[in-house]
């Protein structure tokens, strides 16, 4: 409690900085400028004081970087503060000046400029893109669409953004984790709610950026916990209205599907106002308008070392039959309050069938594996998403925001794999059924309050955050697994396994924070901090083996079954000294944490605790060097705990062939990171340059000693292990091609990663190299005609230390054409073309196919909301997936099981009835 201690006599003292202001008989006025939608801050916007009663002119200033303008020497009387900003609506807030304590004129939003003159819509000119600080916008106008596409195929068009054929979306090589409409939650943290449900002619623009903390953005320090987020603007002649997208059809080999797609807005001219959305869809076509398992969400971490083939989110690896409904609300309570909830149930059955070729690494030698896998997984889930801003007074509001998930599960699958050496001889083989049936729930809430203080920029908020995951499984492993002698003729060994494993595992985490801003001057902010967090773990596994006697389960197996609990426990205090400028801001923040690890074998009666001190320092620099050009540098650095289940001293069998083991001993990790984001566009926005560069280190990173036996059975367990280095860039350049006005986007995708583990008690270096290089060509689209072409071509590199001769090289290429054709008599014809190749691989994974789809649609009834749609997909029946893996300690090549060749005729209706 001494960090505890020190930050409540630092909170005292930060409270009484003041600044005296002299006696004159006249007042300080203090207010913010932000704009209406997304709620950023206008950096040099006129603010002018005149009197109410003839407009008089009293006064004027300019807006500073966080929006803010003050007023000094005021008068008693009423007044009219008139802010204006180019390409935004003339905005007004009065007051009434009567004391000598500073007059708070509150938040005065902005709304973009567009008036109407005798049925003449008079707009100003936007470029394609634009570089507003650290935000990159969109104009959506400016990468048309077809009729009635939804937002993913406006996302498609724009440089620098990809779109997996999943639905998955990067934005300059990251991933994007949030998509809001109007700034605000649509269906919850789910990107695909908005891109896939809502259509891509009510947007008016596309705004990319990396959103902060809830407490951050209140505050104004960057705390430097962010997620890729885009925002979706809603034309203004498109937020009063009905609309959306229905359809129902049926195909060959029993292939359905069937759409429901209703959304009512009513948003007021003072800001959005009631939106209410209802959605629906039954499919076994693995189309899928949300994303599986979403919906809780929470802090997005740097993920460990390895690769995948970039190829693996062109196709999908399973086949899925989904049916599922929800509801999303959003309105004002009054004149203080917003609302926005949801509702979504989804039931999900999952096919995967699975055959993989694994190359094992070894010190002295090396081994393979075949696997075939087949399962089916069943899942019912019931989310809910919520979020309340209440304005409890002028100076001071309330947020909350409540997930909920709610799972139950079905999961069976069969195993059979065989382990030889690259002369034939086998080594080991494997039969193993494995089914389950679970019931889980996930909780995440964020309960933000924020306290403005009459000094302009003295702020306090108090933020606690909770995740909570509870889980409790009911499972059968059966198998028989057979291990052979030198000769690889004779088994030696016949293990049986026939048991029933009960496992309940409960999680809860608090954290707890505190934080006050406090000017010290015009440009410059400290923050004083402090943070509690507890994170609370319980597992419980107990396994019944069977009598071979009696065939009933009732022996209970004591090395198998563990019932354990851990406590991640931080204290942290800290401080941030920000500066900003019109056109640079910058800042530098260390913090201090004290952690104490608990972990308690409640099935042996032993426990053991031990402290970590931690010096956590931040730096952040963002530069504007013009209207459309933008730096941002930043360093963090951070600790995560190990988790329960790699803690947990107990044997996984799950497979037997490869045993799990955890690791009390484990230590927490500490991970550097650099990031660097350059946005810029020029030439009216047709020209565009977007770079991101990451790199990421530890010391202390939790990796794996795996102990591989002669007969290829593996045993793996965590470990701290030094020397992990990860880093990746992505460099994308886009062009508009006069006079056709194509699109051109070229991407550059780089990445390495390098890592230490243990094989057979001897170190291995495992290295992974990327190189990609991207290009699309995208027409602007003139109501009869809209193609767009792409390739990708990559290289990727696998090395290890132990034993050179295994390293590995492969190539994949991957090219794509689509199609939109207006044909006469309201026919349209659309039709995509991907060809993917791949080389380097082991033998019968390698791949070279095309799939082609293609549509015929007749459009009918009042402006073609009405379609007949006749659909083929893989017209040439090659569809397939393939995919590589790397890992520390081996190279997997899999081949899945997925859609093939079907015929499908559907009825599809687009509801569009806007200002009613």
């Amino acid at each position: 409690m001494k960090f505890f201690s020190l930050f409540v006599l630092l909170l005292l003292a930060g409270s009484g900085l003041t600044f005296a202001q002299k006696v004159s008989g006249k007042a300080e006025v203090i207010g913010v400028a932000v704009d209406s939608v997304s709620g950023k801050p206008l950096r040099m916007a006129t603010v002018s004081l005149m009197t109410d009663r003839d407009s008089s002119y009293i006064d004027a200033t300019i807006t500073n970087g966080d929006g803010q303008f003050r007023l000094r020497n005021v008068g008693p009387g009423r007044y009219r503060i008139l802010v204006t900003f180019l390409g935004y609506r003339n905005a007004s807030s009065y007051i009434t000046v009567g004391r000598e304590t500073p007059i708070n004129a509150g938040t005065i939003r902005m709304i973009e400029q567009a008036s109407t003159l005798n049925e003449v819509t008079v707009r100003q000119e936007r470029s394609p893109v634009a570089v507003k600080g650290d935000t990159v916008e969109f104009n959506a106008g400016s990468f048309k669409t077809q009729p009635n596409a939804q937002v993913e195929e406006l996302l498609r068009k724009l440089p620098g953004v990809e779109v997996a054929r999943d639905g998955s979306i990067k934005a300059q090589g990251q991933t994007v984790n949030r998509v809001l409409v109007d700034g605000k939650p649509f269906f919850g943290n789910d990107p695909k709610m908005a891109t896939r449900n809502l259509p891509a002619d009510i947007v008016d623009k596309v705004q990319l950026y990396d959103q902060s903390s809830d407490q951050s953005q209140f505050s104004g320090i960057d705390d430097g916990n962010r997620e890729r987020t885009i925002n979706l603007t809603i034309k203004r002649n498109k937020q009063k209205g009905y609309f959306g997208q229905n359809s129902i059809g049926a195909g060959t080999d029993e292939r359905y599907q069937g759409r429901l797609n209703l959304n009512r807005f009513n948003n007021r001219g003072d800001g959005p106002g009631r939106q209410l959305s209802l959605i629906g869809q039954a499919n076994n076509l693995n189309q899928q308008n949300f994303t599986l398992g979403g919906g809780t969400g929470g802090p997005i971490t740097v993920g460990g070392p390895g690769s995948i083939d970039p190829s693996a989110n062109q196709s999908p690896t399973n086949i899925i039959e989904i049916k599922a409904g929800g509801l999303n609300f959003r309105d004002k309570l009054g004149k203080r309050a917003e609302l926005s909830s949801s509702y979504f149930l989804n039931q999900a059955t999952t096919t995967t069938d699975q055959r993989s070729r694994r190359e094992n690494v070894l010190p002295d030698r090396s081994f393979l594996t075949d696997q075939h896998t087949y399962s089916q997984n069943r899942q019912t889930t019931h989310r809910f998403n919520g979020r309340l801003d209440w304005q409890l007074d002028s100076l001071t509001s309330l947020r909350i925001s409540p997930n909920v998930s709610c799972q139950a599960t079905g999961y069976d699958s069969r195993i059979t794999a065989r382990s030889y050496l690259p002369t034939g001889q086998a080594l080991n083989d494997g039969d193993t059924h494995y089914g389950s049936t679970g019931d889980g729930l996930n909780g995440y809430n964020n309960l933000l309050v924020m306290r403005k203080f009459r000094k302009e920029g003295r702020t306090l908020s108090v933020n606690l955050n909770t995740v909570l995951t509870n889980g409790l499984t009911n499972a059968l492993n059966q198998s028989i697994n057979q291990f052979y002698d030198s000769t690889g003729t004779t088994p030696l060994t016949t293990i049986r396994l026939n048991q029933r494993n009960r496992q309940n595992s409960y999680s809860l985490q608090n954290t707890l924070t505190l934080s006050l801003t406090e000017p010290l001057s015009l440009t410059q902010k400290l923050e004083l901090r402090y943070a509690y967090a507890a994170n609370r773990n319980r597992a419980e596994r107990d396994v019944i083996d069977a009598s071979e006697a009696t065939g009933q389960y009732d022996q209970p197996n004591a090395a198998l079954s563990n019932h354990f609990s851990s406590l991640f426990a931080t204290h942290r205090i800290g401080t941030t000294l920000q500066t900003r400028r019109l056109r640079y801001t910058y800042a530098l923040g260390f913090d201090l944490q004290q952690a104490n690890l608990e972990v308690d074998n409640r099935s042996v009666d032993t426990s053991r605790s031990r402290q970590y001190l931690n010096l956590l320092p931040s730096a952040l620099l963002s530069y504007t060097f013009s209207r459309n050009r933008s730096l941002r540098l930043q360093y963090r650095t951070r600790i995560t705990p190990p988790s329960v289940t790699q803690l947990q001293p107990i044997v996984d069998n799950t497979n037997p062939l490869t045993i799990r083991l955890g690791n009390p001993g484990l230590r927490p990790e500490y991970y550097n990171n650099i990031t660097l984001t350059y946005n810029g566009s020029s030439g009216a926005g047709g020209k565009s340059l977007f770079i991101f560069a990451s790199l990421n280190q530890s010391t202390n990173r939790i990796s794996t000693t795996t102990t591989i036996n002669s007969a290829g059975a593996q045993t793996t367990q965590p470990i701290n292990a030094g020397g992990y280095l990860a880093a990746n860039g992505s460099l994308s350049i886009g062009r508009t091609l006069q006079p056709t006005k194509l699109g051109l986007t070229l991407t550059t995708n780089a990445s390495f990663s390098r890592a230490i583990s243990l094989i057979n008690d001897q170190t291995n270096e495992a290295k992974n190299v990327f190189l990609g290089q991207g290009v699309r060509l995208q027409s602007a689209y003139n109501g009869k005609l809209d193609y767009g072409l792409s390739g990708t071509i990559s290289y990727q590199t696998a090395t290890y230390s132990l034993l050179s001769k295994q390293n590995s090289a492969f190539w994949s290429q991957y090219a794509t054409v689509d199609v939109h054709w207006q044909l006469p008599f309201n026919f349209v014809l659309t039709s995509d073309l991907t060809y993917t190749a791949t080389t380097g691989r082991a033998a019968g994974y390698n791949q070279q196919f095309t799939l082609w789809n293609a549509a015929l649609a007749w459009q009918f009834l009042k402006a073609k909301q009405g379609e007949f749609r006749v659909q083929a997909f893989d017209l040439l029946n090659q569809n397939r997936s393939v995919i590589r893996n790397t890992g520390d300690s081996y190279v997997e090549d899999v081949q899945s099981r997925v859609l093939t060749r079907y015929f499908m005729v559907s009825f599809v209706y687009n509801l569009r009835k806007f200002g009613v």
